[in-house]
């Protein structure tokens, strides 16, 4: 199209828009284009830098003015009029800037840094009180903001740190909303992680007698393996403390005991073991035997099937070992292992074996023959050796051993054959 408007103006042009990752959705939140500041520039670039950085340090100035002016709302109705009881005295302006005896004024409190207004004393206690706990938190507030502006400006000077050869770089932030699904993994606090094996319907799930359904099950092996009995004690205490309407704090070496849950299990008419018998979601029936259960902090791992899921047909294979890459990111292979390589053997299925570690994997002849069959349709495998013995031997020659390759007894030729006899 561009060829057809432009002529031959239009060869060196080409297309470099940016795409997200082919199967992603979402929602644009934020644009941000980084660009290279070169030194010295233009002057239209200095007087761009000029102008943004006054727009910043104006924007930032107008909050700092607000944080101002609702401190001193806050604190005008409880310190003016109030008694000084010592002079505070301005160092950097050379003046007096509160003196004793007098009473505070509501500009004193406008213009005067935080620091004089934090060296000052007054009469009352509880405006003391007060004033030094606002003017800790104003202070702090308006360092936070000045520290931001300071960082932007200093940006803005230096320019975006970008990769060799780059000038402008523009980042597109997308927000995608992901909803729980089988194989997502989830972890409570005590190194209690897991995959999600089965997501069913509220009204499926297993309910507690007064009809509360559950919200999740966890597997009891993973108890007994880990030996992380925390997790127990957090489902046991949570449950007690839901019904008893309740919050507490139970530090690591500190945390509640056993008896103390126990106590809160029979404050709130509770059994005391934790564990109560189930209704079956799907029939309605008890359960055979008592289930645990309570309440547990459980979060979701930035670990999302939808990211892991990856297939591959052909891509692209190591330089040395002529192997398929690995990973999602290099459109790698799935690696076949050892004890894979094991349980194959065991199974006695030797041709799925020899295919896999060969024109699946690194056998260059055998791959190329492989395709050229399957284009002619006659489907015959013929492997080879794979690179990665080549590599083997050429490792054990760099080390001074002399490998050689020995070729079967009826593929040599008589020449070969009597060359051997003597």
């Amino acid at each position: 199209m561009l060829r057809a408007i432009f002529g031959e103006k239009a060869e060196d042009v080409r297309d470099a828009s940016l795409y997200v990752k082919p199967g992603s959705s979402g929602v644009v939140v934020d644009v941000k284009v980084c660009s290279r500041r070169e030194k010295g520039g233009d002057s239209q670039t200095k007087k761009s830098l000029k102008k943004d950085i006054a727009r910043i340090e104006r924007d930032y100035n107008q909050r700092i003015i607000e944080i101002r002016n609702t401190f001193e709302s806050l604190i005008r109705d409880d310190t003016v009029g109030v008694k000084i009881l010592e002079d505070v005295y301005d160092y950097k302006e050379d003046v007096l800037a509160f003196e004793q005896g007098k009473k505070i004024r509501a500009k004193q409190l406008s213009t005067v840094d935080y620091s004089l207004i934090a060296r000052l004393k007054v009469e009352d206690r509880k405006v003391q009180q007060k004033l030094t706990r606002l003017v800790n938190l104003a202070a702090m507030e308006e360092a936070k903001i000045i520290a931001v502006r300071d960082a932007q400006i200093e940006r803005l000077k230096k320019g975006d740190e970008l990769a060799p050869g780059v000038n402008k770089s523009v980042k597109v932030y997308v927000a995608t909303k992901r909803r729980m699904s089988v194989g997502d993994k989830m972890a409570g606090r005590h190194g209690n992680k897991g995959v999600v094996a089965k997501i069913v319907s509220v009204e499926d799930m297993p309910f507690l007698p007064d009809g509360t359904p559950l919200q999740i099950l966890l597997n009891p092996l993973g108890v007994p393996s880990r030996m992380n009995v925390g997790q127990i004690l957090e489902t046991q205490l949570g449950w007690a403390l839901d019904k008893l309407g309740m919050s507490v704090s139970s530090p690591v070496f500190n945390g509640a005991t056993e008896e103390s849950i126990k106590t809160f299990m029979k404050k709130a008419g509770l059994p005391e073991s934790g564990t109560i018998r189930l209704r079956d979601g799907r029939t309605g029936e008890y359960y055979q035997h008592e289930t645990f259960v309570g309440q547990i902090y459980m979060m979701k791992l930035n670990h999302l099937v939808d990211d892991k899921i990856h297939a591959r047909a052909i891509g692209p294979y190591s330089l040395v070992t002529q192997q398929p890459l690995g990973g999602k990111a290099q459109y790698g292979g799935q690696r076949f292992g050892e004890m894979e390589v094991w349980a194959l053997q065991a199974y006695g299925a030797s041709y799925t074996l020899q295919e896999l570690l060969t024109i699946k994997s690194d056998d260059i002849q055998g791959r190329t023959k492989a395709y050229e069959s399957v284009v002619k349709g006659e489907f015959e495998v013929d492997p080879g050796t794979p690179e990665s013995f080549n590599v083997l031997v050429r490792e054990m020659q760099s080390l001074c051993l002399d490998v050689i390759k020995l070729v079967k007894a009826d593929s040599m030729t008589d020449a070969e054959e009597e060359t051997t006899e003597e």
